[in-house]
């Protein structure tokens, strides 16, 4: 905050215009200080007030200074304005497809790593291989689904949605044959 919206405003203190004479700003002053004088009644934080603001605006160095303080703008390479950018958006369909082949490919790597160093206590390892390829096409699968569903109910990809199953799964059978077919030759 700058020094200027810091102190209260002197004019509005004293009830008078910024174009006041010193005459007038005196003459409310004493005026003022009669009526919230503590002797009198009056309340002494008032009185306080009203004596900071005749020191300033009664002094004519005192108001230059202070009418230079106010007239600055408030941001004048003091208040912090942070920059912004748009939020990072995330790609739901292209994660889960990552997700989907990162799996599928780890599995793959995994039931290959036990085929090649074939060993009868590594059965556990081809089954997390198993697994894990599972999760994969569960994730593909759950992939194809988000992808229908962003379309409109009208659309053609929402009406063909027994095709799209049919070729789901026929790629993943196909995949799985391959797969079978690999790990036998080795």
């Amino acid at each position: 905050m700058s020094q200027a919206e810091l102190e209260p405003d002197h004019y509005e203190t004293l009830g008078v215009d910024a174009e006041a004479a010193r005459r007038e700003i005196e003459r409310r002053y004493k005026r003022l200080a009669a009526e919230h004088h503590p002797d009198r009644g009056g309340d002494e934080e008032r009185m306080k007030s009203l004596n900071a603001a005749y020191r300033v605006l009664g002094d004519e160095s005192r108001r230059a200074a202070y009418d230079a303080t106010r007239q600055q703008p408030a941001a004048v390479g003091r208040e912090f304005v942070p920059a912004s950018s748009p939020s990072a958006t995330a790609d739901a369909l292209g994660g889960r497809l990552a997700g989907a082949a990162l799996c599928t490919f780890g599995g793959t790597v995994l039931l290959l790593l036990v085929r090649v160093h074939y060993v009868i206590f590594l059965w556990p390892l081809a089954m997390l291989g198993l697994a894990v390829m599972g999760f994969g096409v569960w994730m593909a699968h759950a992939a194809l689904a988000y992808a229908r569903a962003g379309f409109a109910p009208t659309h053609l990809a929402r009406r063909t949605a027994w095709a799209q199953e049919t070729a789901f799964w026929s790629v993943v059978a196909g995949g799985l044959y391959g797969l079978y077919l690999l790990l036998t030759t080795l």
